[in-house]
């Protein structure tokens, strides 16, 4: 086994907990803080914002070798979360969320590149899909162990366990990633160089749309499960379980085929494949079996075109792959921050916890449009000067 990629996935594996936690302690956190549901899922998008904050940050590291950067990001990771066991206040939570953010999208994006590195030949795709592995196996494992915290004891527990995470992943990296010299270093200028092209505007978008599109539901999975599903609070552990099984699925499933087949085309069909789970969630909701299969199906795709494209963009922005790594992470969670906004917009007006998946239906449609158009322009028949892996 690589332990690089070992460390790496430990690294998402925190930021996995750090970033989902909140979908399945949701009532819990805004029942502490006194505000309602629409109000806590704020403390989603803030964490999203801090993502979106943080990724600029490495347009001014790609002078810093590349393992220097993911340490510094696993001190980040481990500072940002014990900040938030401790807070005491709406204000200073949403602070810490904010700031648990700031080194997720640099962590991603420098990781992806890392992967890629240390990865045998040919294997690319699928060692940045190990990589996301841990944030999937962060659903599966560590999201559900902290709602079973947080129903039985207390959320700070959680957010305390994700933060001696991040100063494990620390000392992994420093002792299984290889000493790797910085990225060529070409000026800030050049850095933008591939902009001026489609391709990478054409995976944000289908990032952005597409997670947009799946995040509407997926940010009120808590409330869903629970007040329309008819699920105790205490089911949601084992129910958290079960959506990081989809996940883990989705992005290994996708991870591999991007190893035989482009992955804007493996991308494009995961978002498809989204339509119709998105539709059936909300008309088959308050079945309970239905509502978990649907689950798991509705957490696969969530996660089914990130490795692909994630992959892809370092290809597609040579001279730029901070940016490029940057841009898509604020894609990601500028498309979550979105979401949740829009979801908690619409319960808000009083429509059902079910309405948010209905929304996203041709939201995520425009973000699969994208993605085929990106395969059949530049993907079926690669141009000389693109670079898809």
């Amino acid at each position: 086994m690589n332990k690089g990629l070992f460390a790496l996935a430990m690294g998402t594996f925190s930021l996995g907990i750090a970033e989902f936690l909140m979908m399945g302690i949701l009532s819990d956190i805004a029942a502490n803080m006194g505000v309602s549901v629409a109000e806590a899922g704020h403390f989603i998008s803030a964490y999203a914002l801090g993502v979106c904050a943080g990724a600029i940050m490495l347009l001014f590291a790609r002078r810093m070798p590349l393992k220097r950067i993911m340490l510094v990001l696993s001190v980040m990771i481990a500072a940002g979360n014990l900040f938030a066991a401790c807070a005491w206040n709406y204000g200073t939570f949403f602070a810490a969320r904010f700031l648990s953010g700031l080194p997720h999208g640099c962590f991603f994006g420098v990781g992806a590149i890392v992967a890629r590195k240390i990865a045998q030949p040919g294997k690319e795709v699928s060692a940045v899909a190990y990589m996301i592995a841990g944030m999937t196996a962060a659903n599966l494992a560590g999201v559900p162990l902290g709602t079973f915290l947080t129903n039985h004891f207390t959320w700070r527990i959680a957010f305390l366990i994700v933060g001696l995470c991040g100063v494990a992943t620390a000392a992994a990296i420093g002792a299984w990633i290889p000493r790797l010299a910085p990225m060529e270093n070409h000026g800030f200028k050049a850095q933008f160089q591939f902009l001026r092209t489609l391709p990478p505007w054409l995976i944000f978008g289908g990032v952005l749309f597409g997670q947009i599109g799946i995040y509407c539901w997926y940010s009120y999975i808590d409330p869903q499960l629970t007040q329309v599903s008819g699920f105790s609070q205490d089911d949601l552990s084992w129910l958290m379980v079960l959506a990081g099984a989809g996940m883990v699925g989705g992005n290994l499933i996708a991870g591999r085929l991007s190893d035989r087949y482009k992955p804007a085309w493996v991308a494009g069909w995961v978002e498809a494949a989204a339509i119709p789970v998105m539709v059936l969630i909300y008309f088959f909701a308050s079945c309970q079996v239905a509502a978990v299969v649907l689950m798991m199906l509705g957490t696969a795709v969530l996660f089914g075109s990130g490795s692909p494209l994630q992959s892809s963009i370092v290809g597609y922005s040579r001279g730029g792959e901070f940016l490029g790594a940057a841009c898509i992470q604020i894609a990601y969670n500028a498309g979550n921050a979105i979401a949740a906004w829009m979801g908690s917009a619409v319960i808000a007006r009083g429509y059902s916890i079910s309405a948010p998946s209905i929304i996203g239906v041709p939201i995520v449609a425009v973000g699969c449009v994208l993605l085929f158009i990106l395969y059949y322009r530049y993907e079926r028949t690669p141009r000389r000067d693109q670079s898809i892996r």
